[in-house]
């Protein structure tokens, strides 16, 4: 899951294939998929991202509301680019790392599906320090491409917001001025390519 589909670069040094995406199990290609997050710090923004992850969607494009998708990723791969606040971040204040390694996500249902802009809800469970949530994540089927070596790809993306409290990350710290240094409400996008299926 790096939860979180295609950018736009990505999307222009493709060929885009003929014909519709086929029903099947796509596989998420770490390689050329994100996870990232981002959260209020003081004044501004901290941005993350999860390096190590993996994720399958059941998905068939004329059938979108059947879509299931799961994901797992790896707490310990986590990167905002400093080396002791990652440090800080895996420790028991927040994600606790060596207890709970994985955050996960299932999902139940979809709904709300705009056909025509391919897009819909996925609501699911997200399992975060062993806490688990119903989310909705705001998702997208980019639609089919071809790599230049020959290897149909399809992009997804989707997008929510979580409380971090509600998982049990409630480490924080209260400034003179007011206020906390860290805020509760996390901002969580996945942009995912995917293995086509074969067409059977």
């Amino acid at each position: 899951m790096r939860i979180p589909l295609l950018s736009a670069a990505l999307a222009a040094t493709l060929a885009l294939a003929p014909g519709p995406s086929p029903a099947g199990t796509y596989d998420v290609d770490g390689e050329h998929t994100s996870v990232t997050f981002r959260v209020r710090h003081l004044l501004t923004y901290v941005e993350g991202r999860f390096g190590t992850f993996e994720g399958s969607i059941d998905f068939d494009p004329a059938a979108p509301t059947t879509a299931k998708v799961k994901g797992s990723i790896d707490v310990a791969s986590i990167d905002t680019n400093v080396k002791e606040r990652d440090e800080h971040l895996r420790s028991a204040d927040f994600f606790a790392a060596a207890e709970h390694p994985k955050i996960t996500f299932e999902s139940t249902t979809v709904s709300d599906v705009d056909a025509e802009a391919k897009r819909g809800k996925i609501h699911g469970n997200l399992t975060i320090r062993g806490v688990t949530k119903p989310v909705i994540l705001e998702a997208a089927y980019v639609g089919q491409a071809t790599d230049p070596w020959g290897n149909a790809k399809a992009g997804f993306s989707a997008t929510t917001k979580i409380n971090r409290k509600d998982f049990g990350l409630a480490w924080n710290k209260t400034l003179e001025t007011g206020g906390v240094l860290v805020g509760d409400e996390i901002e969580i996008r996945i942009d995912a390519e995917a293995s086509v299926p074969a067409d059977e």
